[in-house]
């Protein structure tokens, strides 16, 4: 039954994609999700672990490699979701964490709330015992050189879902945010329903893509509520990127279901993902079918 997926960002083709650094990234997140899942974990701990370890890689627009704000400064924002009792945390506007989605668990387990933010949730951060680190450390070069080119094509962020041994789902989402973004914008990724959501009984998902129509759509809560109608998840992922098109906007879903089937689908060039499914079966893909549902 344990199975996990995890996406790299969703958008346009760029002259300076790795696109063996982004699948091999993706496969390490994987593989560190679906680790904790054969131990006996739950699907909280290997969405966490798993957008960790795309945080930690300066490949992804997710903490190190996150993108610079229009003056030049890291504003990160994370949230993960626990389909089980629906809990959840979010953080947006942090700028001294390594790891964003950790502190959104924080969040989630120890304190009443399910959303800080800005210099305030970089202050829990201080107070839960999460190390302060230099924002500069989080930039990288590549995340410089499309800074001062003022690059608007990306629209990446890092995402996981899963499904554990006791049929429990989850999932997690992390993001830099857009280049050159105003400083205070906030995207879908740390709003539950919008860019993070999972519910045991239906499914686990994560979006990626311009953040604006996403949360205009609610989109991955719209998802699990075409599942609860009794769509199929094909054609419920399907319909709900028909309506970003609609919109004139562009994103990826990946989503985990209660039988251990993983699914994903885009509208953009490029979506990086990886997976381990409940068989034992692990992949990659960078672009390839924009939508595929495994078994």
């Amino acid at each position: 039954m344990p199975a996990i997926l995890v996406h790299g960002g969703a958008g346009p083709t760029s002259p300076d994609d790795d696109v063996a650094a982004a699948e091999a990234g993706c496969q390490s997140a994987a593989k560190a999700g679906h680790a904790v899942l054969s131990e006996g974990g739950s699907a909280l701990d290997a969405v966490e672990a798993a957008v960790r370890a795309l945080e930690d890689d300066p490949h992804f627009n997710a903490g190190t490699g996150s993108v610079l704000n229009a003056e030049g400064v890291i504003e990160m924002d994370a949230s993960l979701m626990d389909g089980t009792t629906l809990s959840a945390g979010a953080v947006a506007g942090v700028r001294t964490v390594a790891n964003p989605i950790s502190l959104a668990r924080a969040v989630m387990e120890r304190s009443p709330h399910v959303l800080l933010a800005g210099p305030g949730a970089d202050a829990f951060a201080r107070r839960r015992g999460f190390p302060e680190v230099d924002p500069q450390s989080l930039v990288t070069p590549r995340a410089r050189r499309r800074f001062e080119a003022r690059r608007q094509d990306t629209h990446g962020t890092v995402g996981a879902v899963a499904v554990d041994a006791q049929s429990r789902l989850a999932a997690a989402t992390s993001t830099g945010g857009t280049n050159g973004k105003l400083p205070g914008r906030v995207g879908d990724t740390p709003l539950i329903g919008c860019g993070t959501c999972a519910d045991s009984r239906l499914g686990a998902a994560s979006a990626t893509g311009v953040g604006e129509y996403i949360i205009r759509l609610t989109l991955t809560r719209r998802l699990l509520d075409l599942l609860d109608r009794g769509q199929a998840p094909g054609v419920a992922l399907d319909a709900c990127l028909a309506e970003v098109v609609r919109l004139g906007g562009e994103a990826g879903l990946i989503l985990a279901l209660p039988d251990g089937r993983l699914a994903w689908a885009r509208s953009t060039a490029r979506m990086p993902v990886s997976w381990v499914t409940s068989s034992g079966q692990a992949g990659a893909a960078f672009s390839g079918p924009r939508a595929v549902l495994l078994p």
